[in-house]
């Protein structure tokens, strides 16, 4: 069975999120064995200068290099990456799936995004919009979107 690892930058504390998350994450246990992961923000001072922030993204960037399981295909969410439809990410898990690769990891940063090295690793570099979202609501809508795409692939009625 296809793997799906969702790897989030923070703990999810707001129960509506929490709540919303889970039953995304069960519906998509349906089609593949999926996987959440919470790594812990690198904490800044109140007002972090570029050098602190760059500290803490690398500091980040260790603990994400361990978490993305061994030979997955890596997609990162950020402001700069490519925007797909529903039908276009349902296609490209499909061609992922088709050349062989037996898990698929997506990667949600921390508020202050993500370390350059960790970008370059990435398959993909995928933006769910040009807005900004905060980053539980854009778990909830990744693991949405990774349902759906999911759903199209076998066929369910739940794309319309």
């Amino acid at each position: 069975m296809f793997s799906i690892t969702l790897l989030c930058m923070g703990k999810c504390k707001e129960k509506f999120y929490i709540a919303a998350a889970e039953e995304y994450a069960k519906r998509l246990r349906a089609y593949c064995d999926f996987r959440l992961v919470e790594l812990p923000e690198f904490r800044l001072p109140e007002d972090p200068s570029e050098g602190d922030i760059a500290q803490g993204l690398s500091r980040e960037a260790e603990a994400i290099r361990k978490a993305i399981p061994k030979g997955a295909w890596l997609c990162v969410l950020t402001p700069e990456g490519r925007q797909l439809s529903s039908e276009q990410l349902a296609d490209t898990l499909r061609d992922v799936k088709n050349s062989g690769k037996s898990a698929a990891c997506f990667l949600i940063g921390s508020s202050f995004g993500l370390d350059p090295g960790i970008k370059a690793l990435a398959d993909l570099k995928l933006s769910m919009s040009k807005m900004t979202f905060p980053h539980h609501l854009a778990r909830v809508m990744v693991l949405e979107q990774l349902y759906r795409a999911e759903s199209i692939q076998a066929g369910s009625k739940y794309h319309k």
